[in-house]
């Protein structure tokens, strides 16, 4: 069985417990046993632990592995991370892992590899340039002509937390040896949901995933 966040346990206890009917929530959202002040804080605590443990002892194995199977974008992302080689490459490698680290390194894994496939699916279009750093650098020095935002926002291009390039750096290497496209349907475009531009109305959207929304030009095969 795979182990949740101590987070996600607590909540799969709960909803356990209110199924069982061991616990009630008040109209001020707070369970009936609970406590807020801090006077009660630490016998609060041993109850809910006492409550957590009779609650998960009268669900079912069943019941109880359908309610901890991992999310999509958690645990799983690990794994595939640490099961891939050292990220590195050529000047291809470079370009896109420094796009995914600015562009997508707060995103899910799926995330990062969206973002990626629109890069690729770019190179790979006649109405973009044909190589992985041409296709990020398209309009950088030209006022509203970048295609990557971070290209062209006037902030040096740092990399503060080698954590994080490490993983985009490992997406970067996957999908320029071949991994795959079979998360947007051939996107080459992408917008943040906190955005809405104009084109947004003109292409075809084919995906969102996390923070983004993916969209192709009509007509465009996908691979």
């Amino acid at each position: 069985m795979k182990l949740l966040p101590l987070c996600a346990a607590r909540a799969l206890s709960m909803i356990a417990a209110l199924g069982l009917g061991l616990i009630t929530i008040t109209a001020s959202g707070l369970p009936a046993h609970a406590e807020p002040s801090a006077a009660t804080s630490a016998q609060g605590a041993g109850s809910l632990l006492r409550l957590e443990r009779l609650g998960l002892q009268k669900v079912s194995s069943a019941r109880l592995k359908a309610m901890t199977v991992a999310l999509p974008g958690t645990s799983d992302n690990t794994a595939w991370t640490l099961g891939q080689p050292s990220p590195g490459g050529g000047l291809a490698w470079e370009c896109l892992a420094e796009a995914l680290y600015f562009e997508a390194r707060g995103e899910s894994l799926n995330g990062q590899f969206a973002v990626a496939e629109v890069i690729m699916n770019r190179v790979d279009s006649k109405r973009f340039p044909n190589s992985v750093c041409g296709v990020i650098n398209q309009g950088t020095g030209r006022k509203y002509g970048c295609q990557f935002t971070y290209t062209c926002d006037g902030q040096a291009e740092v990399i503060s937390e080698p954590a994080a390039f490490d993983r985009v750096g490992k997406v970067a290497r996957a999908m320029i040896e071949g991994k795959p496209r079979k998360l947007t349907g051939g996107a080459t475009h992408y917008h943040t949901t906190a955005v809405n531009p104009r084109w947004a109305r003109v292409y075809r959207r084919t995906a969102a995933i996390g923070t983004h929304l993916f969209y192709r030009h009509v007509g465009y095969a996908s691979n």
